[in-house]
This record gives C-alpha cells, sequence and structure tokens, in this order.
C-alpha cells in the first residue's frame, strides 16, 4: 500500500491516520510534542505527588457529531464516551432551570422543558421561538448567512436583549468559541439546526469519562498494524521540487512517502510551506481558559452546568463535587490576567452559583490559557478556508481551519482529517469515502 506521512498529532491527523491505516495505508504520524490529542489533550498535573491526570480543557461533542463518534469508534474507545441528556441552566443566586428532550418529536421535543425555563421571560420566549423559525426556514434560503454576524442576525429577528445574552450567546460562544458580534451567522445556524432542531437527541452531550490522551493512547493504535506514531517528532522542514513534495524533515530526519498530509495549525504551516495558495492573513485566534479547582469537600451535586450572566460559563464535576473544572470560552478577557486573579474571580463567581463553594476551601487550582485553542469563526472566511487538495499533487491539507463545512470544534478536525485521507485515496489511485453526511 502506498506510504502516507501525517504531520501533526491533533484529532485531524489522528482521523486521517485512523482511516488510511484501517484500509491498510502504510501510515507515520509525526507529532511534536510528547503526547497525541493537540488541543485536546490532557496531561500530569505539574509537580502533582500523586500523578494526576488533568485535561487542558474540557471538551465534549453532541450526539450530531458523526465523524466524531465514528472516530472514536475506529479507536475503540466509543465506551468511554457518557452522554447527558440534561441541562442546567443556573442564574446567580442558585435558582436553576432544567432544559432536556420531551415526548413532543423534532423539531418540538424542547417545547415543554423551554416552557418551564425561568430565566427567560414571556417576551423572550416568544423572541427565541420566532428566530428559531426563522432559522429553520433560512438556513437554505439565504446566502449572506457568513457576510453578516450572529448578533446582527438576532437583532435582525427582534431578539430581546436578555434573550441574547442568556440564550444565544450562552450557547453560541461555548460551541463555536466566539462571541456572537464576531461570529458568522452561518456557524451559529449549524450550531442550533444539528444541534437543537433537527433531531430529538441530537443535542444530547457526551463527555469523556477518561482523560482525552487516553482515548488516543497506546491500546487505540494498536487496532492499527500498519500506523506508526512519532512523538517528539517536530516537522523542521518540507522539500518541495516541481509540483510535488519530496520529503520532510521531521526530529532532525528526511522522512520520503508517496503522500503528505499536513495536520498542522495555520500559524504552524505558514513558515513551513508559504507557497501554499492559502491566504494566511485571513485567519486569526480566539482563546479559551480551562480553571481546575479542587476543593475541601463536595461543594455541589450536579453533574455539570451552564452559568449565566458572569465570565464562567460552565463548569463539570469531575470527582464527587469535591473537584470542578470551569471553562471560559473567547476568554479574551482572561488571556492577559494573572494565574490569582483567575482562580479569585472563578471561586467568587462559582459561589454565586453553588453557595457551598462560599463555605469550602480551596485545596489547589490550576489555570490553563489556551491562547490559540481555535480559529475565530469571523464573517467572510468560509470562501477562503483551504479545502484538502493543495497545489501540489500529493500534499493534502487537514486541520479544523481547513475547509470542512463546520467551525473550529473536535467534529470539524476530524471531518478535515477524513477529507485528507479521501483526497490520499484518490491520489492513490483507490478513492474511498470516510466522511459521513451531517444528520440533517
Amino acid at each position: 500500500m502506498p506510504r502516507v506521512a501525517i504531520l501533526g498529532g491533533g484529532l485531524a491527523g489522528l482521523a486521517c491516520a485512523a482511516a488510511l491505516g484501517g484500509d491498510g495505508f502504510d501510515v507515520d504520524l509525526y507529532e511534536a510534542r510528547p503526547f497525541l490529542g493537540g488541543r485536546a489533550t490532557s496531561y500530569p498535573l505539574p509537580a502533582s505527588e500523586a500523578g494526576e491526570v488533568i485535561d487542558n480543557c474540557q471538551h465534549i461533542l453532541l450526539r450530531c457529531c458523526v465523524n466524531l463518534l465514528d472516530f472514536y469508534r475506529r479507536l475503540g474507545v466509543t465506551q468511554s464516551i457518557h452522554f447527558h441528556r440534561e441541562f442546567y441552566f443556573i442564574e446567580p443566586g442558585g435558582r436553576t432551570s432544567l432544559f432536556k428532550s420531551g415526548v413532543l418529536p423534532a423539531p418540538l421535543h424542547f417545547a415543554e422543558s423551554f416552557a418551564k425555563l425561568r430565566f427567560l421571560g414571556i417576551a423572550d420566549k416568544i423572541a427565541v421561538g420566532r428566530a428559531l423559525l426563522a432559522l429553520r426556514s433560512e438556513r437554505l434560503s439565504r446566502n449572506d448567512l457568513d457576510r453578516v454576524t450572529m448578533l446582527e442576525w438576532l437583532r435582525e429577528k427582534r431578539q430581546t436583549p436578555l434573550a441574547i445574552e442568556r440564550f444565544w450567546r450562552q450557547v453560541l460562544v461555548s460551541a463555536i468559541n466566539e462571541e456572537p458580534d464576531r461570529m458568522a451567522a452561518s456557524h451559529g445556524f449549524q450550531v442550533f439546526w444539528l444541534g437543537f432542531l433537527a433531531g430529538s437527541n441530537t443535542y444530547e452531550m457526551g463527555i469523556p469519562a477518561v482523560p482525552l490522551a487516553e482515548l488516543y493512547g497506546d491500546a487505540a493504535w494498536a487496532r492499527f498494524s500498519s500506523v506508526r506514531i512519532h512523538e517528539r517528532a517536530a516537522v523542521e522542514s518540507i522539500a518541495v521540487e516541481g509540483a510535488e513534495v519530496t520529503g520532510v524533515v521531521a526530529a532532525g530526519e528526511r522522512v520520503t512517502a508517496d503522500a503528505y498530509v499536513s495536520a498542522l495549525p495555520f500559524e504552524k504551516l505558514a513558515p513551513l510551506a508559504p507557497s501554499l495558495d492559502v491566504q494566511w492573513g485571513a485567519f486569526s485566534h480566539s482563546p479559551i481558559t480551562g480553571i481546575h479547582l479542587w476543593f475541601d469537600r463536595p461543594v455541589t451535586g450536579l453533574p455539570h452546568g451552564t452559568l449565566l450572566d458572569r465570565t464562567i460559563q460552565w463548569f463539570f464535576n469531575k470527582d464527587a463535587g469535591r473537584y470542578l473544572m470551569l471553562v471560559v470560552s473567547a476568554s479574551r478577557s482572561l488571556t492577559e490576567m494573572p494565574r490569582q486573579q483567575v482562580i479569585d474571580l472563578a471561586v467568587k463567581e462559582l459561589g454565586e452559583f453553588l453557595p457551598a463553594v462560599r463555605a469550602a476551601a480551596v485545596v489547589k487550582a490550576h489555570v490553563v490559557k489556551e491562547v490559540r485553542a481555535t480559529f475565530s469563526a469571523a464573517t467572510n472566511l468560509e470562501a477562503v478556508r483551504p479545502p484538502a487538495p493543495t497545489r501540489y499533487a500529493n500534499f493534502f491539507l487537514a486541520g479544523d481551519w481547513t475547509r470542512s463545512g463546520w467551525p473550529a470544534t473536535m467534529e470539524g478536525a476530524v471531518r478535515s482529517g477524513y477529507l485528507a485521507a479521501e483526497s490520499v485515496a484518490s491520489h492513490s489511485g483507490a478513492p474511498k469515502k470516510y466522511c459521513l453526511a451531517d444528520i440533517a
């Protein structure tokens, strides 16, 4: 079988390797770091005497993420993903509203719980319902959704300030890692259509029950006899002659293959392959901050919660209420804030939602700032996101920033890896289909 070199061991590269390796391609994957998963990974807590492993940030999926679920199936780890069908919206003061699917069929499956939400008033709910109906009808009829922001569209649909802040923004910022006034409406449409309207269970949230890196560990890759993983092997250069790539240098050694797939982030690929037809300057980043807090006692019995009207957007219960992981998406306000100030803010805000926090002591804390967490899902970007094929016949692109059809999510990364694998298979003369179609 043809030999393929994959550059980068994030989800895009791993998905490409799993797809091609499953069909017997001879695959070598090169990752600069000593672990796999890219921005969706885990590592030992610094200075932890117990060797505790933490995720860099909580990563979740929805049942509409069909390619990510397929990737987990290929690795044999689907049993490690636990799905939740109830969402807890919590207001300052602790009042909690439950959001879940009911007995009615889609797209009315949320009608019962939506009517009971206490953090929105009647006028807010009527506005949201009107906009959801418009979204359902306009998702295929409008051709300007990449040119207008989601906030512009919401204002066009006469959404109330409370509906925008507590419903639309709360969901969208967490899902896409960008603010509604920066985000192309096309991405917001996709989240609400696939996650909320297309099916009665597509919104269900999957949370890994093991550290993220364990999902892509040695046991998973033992299923692929033709895939070799090379860690601590940073790509240093890419050699080109004429219309083809002739080799790469990784960890100081020259590597040759029949086909090459770059699954590197755009900021790392640009200096290695400046001649590619990519508008590098069109891409920018949006940050995510993860805050890990360990308390001396349980502070909640909820599995997770989305927190309204404050900086902290989500908490996830990682250990019987004693260890919570907090998430702030599009966290530009925190990137320059000192570590202790971030921790103090998190504890103060969390105490507004979970009263037990105010009586508990913080045993330890850890802050992870992913300044380059995702690309910013800005307007006018879709047309310049590059497809998998490039000007070089044997060189292909993957990564959540490429033209995957999804925003910067784990699903988008896996889709891009599968699309690159399809391009490699076609280049080898044996076309294959790996990328699964969206559910609707």
